[in-house]
């Protein structure tokens, strides 16, 4: 649950500008005072109930709590008085278009204003579970197109050289983490697999002694056979025999230093510090191995439904996605494939 300071509350206003200014004496006033007191109990209720049952962190609570800030003082600015609940309730679609409009103008990016219009619905829905508003505005109004990044693959020398132990001499780790390490990414690249699905492989299943495939389980428990590399299956019979832990049959292939299930973020460390010593783009990740698998094997002829299998996708244009880097090989590939081409 988040605590904040008990003189500085998400939504009191920093270097932004008051959201409203106390009010002065009269039945104008105490209705005034009224209605700021209801806006800032449903606020504070909202914060609440984000970190104690949605169970957001701190610091995602406090984003939120900026994020309706900065709404509600535009409001100031945008009607010319303090907002209250019925103000709020009344705004329509142009009413936030025109928020998100002037945000776009000072600089903010399409991430952020994605954000903000999450915590500015996440906040008219909590208005409107309590009886205090209605979501239908907030809903109506569509978020800022993000542009999606592009898979980068990495070069065949360079993913080659990130699955051999060899590239890490220079590490005072021990044989059998090299080793390993070593191992993980060889499935990564090989076989295309998911860091996720790599580590959830048990050791019963581990693709050696002549083995040429192996079945994991992916997204949504759905289970697919990848083939295995001789390669592969060599670095994984030289993990095994240099692991100094246990490796019961029903247990992970892969284990940490003390012997217990390998956490991905071990892997991604790895991959930074190969970035370092292999002099690789900050786009050489784990999961840049999967991409690297897809791609190389379109560049190389591979059929791309045969792909799309490979990598466990259940729509083509996912497929199309890891392997946009090399356009024309892809619409060749699926010409080639598509019964109506």
């Amino acid at each position: 649950m988040s605590r904040h300071h008990p003189g500085h509350h998400p939504l009191a206003p920093t270097d932004d500008p008051p959201v409203s200014a106390p009010p002065a004496d009269g039945p104008v006033a105490k209705e005034s005072a009224d209605t700021e007191h209801g806006l800032f109990a449903a606020t504070t209720g909202w914060l609440s109930y984000l970190a104690a049952e949605r169970r957001l962190s701190p610091k995602t609570v406090e984003a939120y709590g900026r994020d309706l800030r900065q709404f509600l003082t535009f409001l100031t600015e945008y009607q010319g008085e303090p907002p209250s609940l019925g103000t709020i309730a009344a705004l329509g679609p142009a009413d936030l278009r025109a928020f998100l409009a002037a945000r776009r103008r000072e600089g903010i990016g399409s991430h952020s204003l994605m954000r903000q219009l999450a915590a500015l619905r996440s906040f008219a829905r909590h208005l409107e579970r309590t009886g205090a508003g209605n979501a239908s505005a907030f809903a109506a109004v569509r978020g800022p197109k993000v542009k999606k990044n592009l898979p980068r693959p990495l070069a065949v020398s360079a993913a080659k050289a990130v699955t051999t132990v060899e590239s890490r001499a220079g590490d005072d780790r021990a044989e059998w983490i090299l080793a390993r390490d070593a191992a993980v990414l060889a499935l990564l690249y090989g076989s295309g697999l998911r860091i996720s699905e790599a580590l959830g492989i048990q050791r019963r299943h581990a693709p050696v002694g002549g083995q040429a495939d192996i079945t994991v389980m992916g997204k949504g428990g759905k289970t697919r056979s990848v083939p295995v590399l001789p390669q592969v299956s060599r670095a994984i019979a030289e993990y095994i025999a240099a692991c100094p832990h246990p490796l019961p049959p029903e247990g992970p292939l892969f284990v940490g230093a003390r012997g217990g299930p390998l956490s991905p973020r071990i892997i991604q460390l790895v991959m930074e510090n190969l970035r370092g010593a292999l002099g690789l783009p900050a786009s050489a990740t784990p999961h840049a191995l999967r991409h690297s698998f897809a791609t190389h094997l379109l560049g190389g002829g591979g059929d791309l439904r045969a792909i799309q299998e490979l990598l466990g996708h259940a729509s083509l244009s996912t497929t199309q996605n890891y392997t946009k880097v090399d356009a024309a090989r892809l619409l060749a590939a699926y010409n080639a494939a598509h019964p109506r081409a």
